[in-house]
Order: structure tokens, then sequence, then C-alpha cells
């Protein structure tokens, strides 16, 4: 806390499974409150079950890996993910209210991310032809920023919600996030990589961190926010981004530092 008795805003995570096997990311009240999102990652033994409900909040489970099967609003569905290297996305999302239920058919992890909403709106499974990779960056900046890139929900797909959900996966060696930019609202990426000894670095504005398995970075508004993956190793990145009260994050809001642009013509 600060000498006014406020909690000082971090930017980087390093947070451990308990023996529930809950990582708490941002919470409302803690260190990485700015986020303005509850962000939790479970794993799940096989024939475990986790019930999600909030009150005032809207909440997005995403199947990181395993295989489970998800209930909401009278559905049930089974998803299975080998991994998120190898395969797409599967994520249910749901309203104030509403309760999705998770049970492992093997033992699996999701991540959970909530954020206040009252809006109303019918829940639904997102399936990995809903959020297909693309590439981004192919051939700019001597091809070192290629990247794959998937959007589960933002303001086109469900303009109802105060969220957005997607996944990067970086190439060995690559940067995402470039060239370095910035939006008014925050952003929470979550990392993975795909040998445990695996790293990369994340920068938040003149802020850089390691980045390593299951580490993450807090982004508040305004921050310049690149991030770059080790050779030898490919980086999952689930980003999270909160809408602000009248201004949603859209897919062209991305504020470059004007710095750099020049290299958008440069040969390399």
């Amino acid at each position: 806390m600060n000498q006014k008795g406020e909690i000082k805003m971090k930017l980087f995570g390093y947070p451990d499974f308990d023996k529930n096997g809950e990582e708490i990311l941002s919470t409302y009240d803690n260190e990485y409150s700015q986020m303005l999102m509850d962000v939790r990652v479970y794993r799940m033994k096989a024939g475990e079950t986790r019930e999600f409900c909030r009150q005032g909040e809207e909440v997005a489970a995403l199947l990181l890996s395993g295989k489970i099967t998800f209930g909401w609003d009278d559905k049930t569905e089974t998803c299975s993910r080998k991994d998120v290297f190898t395969e797409g996305p599967y994520a249910v999302h749901v309203c104030s209210g509403k309760k999705i239920t998770v049970s492992a058919e093997a033992d699996s992890e999701i991540l959970v991310q909530c954020t206040k909403n009252n809006t109303e709106f019918a829940g639904k499974l997102y399936h990995p032809e809903d959020a297909p990779w693309g590439y981004s960056c192919v051939g700019k900046f001597g091809n070192v920023a290629k990247r794959r890139v998937n959007t589960i929900f933002d303001h086109d797909i469900a303009p109802y919600s105060n969220m957005v959900l997607g996944e990067v996966l970086n190439d060995r060696g690559n940067w995402s996030g470039y060239l370095p930019h910035q939006h008014p609202q925050p952003e929470l990426y979550y990392f993975k990589f795909d040998r445990p000894e695996g790293f990369g670095a994340s920068f938040v504005g003149d802020d850089v961190f390691k980045s390593v398995d299951n580490s993450f970075s807090a982004i508040p508004g305004g921050r310049l926010h690149p991030q770059s993956v080790a050779p030898g190793f490919q980086m999952y990145t689930c980003w999270m981004i909160r809408h602000l009260d009248g201004n949603p994050w859209l897919q062209t809001d991305r504020c470059e530092d004007e710095r750099y642009v020049w290299m958008h013509d440069a040969k390399f």
C-alpha cells in the first residue's frame, strides 16, 4: 500500500495454484484491481465438478486443456482440447445469475473470466470453428512478429458483454502486440509455454518482466504492451480486455507508438 493506504497497482504476477487447484489472477480488490475483472484458473481432477454463478456479473469459462462437460441454460456438451498449442478453444459465456457447471471427464484446466454486468443475454458455447486461428503480421518487420490470433468474443460478436476474450500463439522467437501499441481499456495477459522451461518478455510501458508458464501481466489503460518469446519455445497468451463504460474496445482501437510506425514501410 502507499502512504494513503491505497493498494498500489502491480503489473506482473506469478501466482501459484492452491491445494484446491485454484490460481487467482486479478480480483476487484487485490493489487490488480484496475483490470476491473475477476480472473482465475482451475486445475480439475477427473470426476471433479465446479459451478460458477455470479449475481451482477457475467462469466466466461474457457477450456485450456483436458476433457470436460459444460452445463448452462439447461444444455450440456462435452468438449475436449489436447492443449492450447494444437487445438482451438471451447468457452461458455453466461449473464448475471446464470450458472455454468464444469464436470471434468479427465484431468483438465479451465480459465474463468468475470466482470460486472447486469445485462441479460442468452448463454452460448463457443466452438473452435467460431474462433478460427488467423495469422497476423505475416512478412512484416522481418517476419519476426508473425503470430496466430483468435477472438472468441468481442464487442462485434457480443455487444451485450463488457469483456473481450481471445488467444494468441507466438511462433518461436517471435513478437506479438507489435508494433508497440496501447488503448484506454485495461487488458490482462495469461501465459503458457509448450515446454516448462519456456520463457519470454512482457512489456508494460517502461516496465518489463520475464513471462513464464502460468504467469500474467496486468496492463492498465494507456500503457504500451508488446511482448516476445525466446527462440525454441512457443508461447500462448489468453488476452482479456474490459470495456470501459461508453468506450468499448474495438478491433480498430489500436494506437501504435508513433516512434515506430515507420517500420510499416521499411524493408528488412
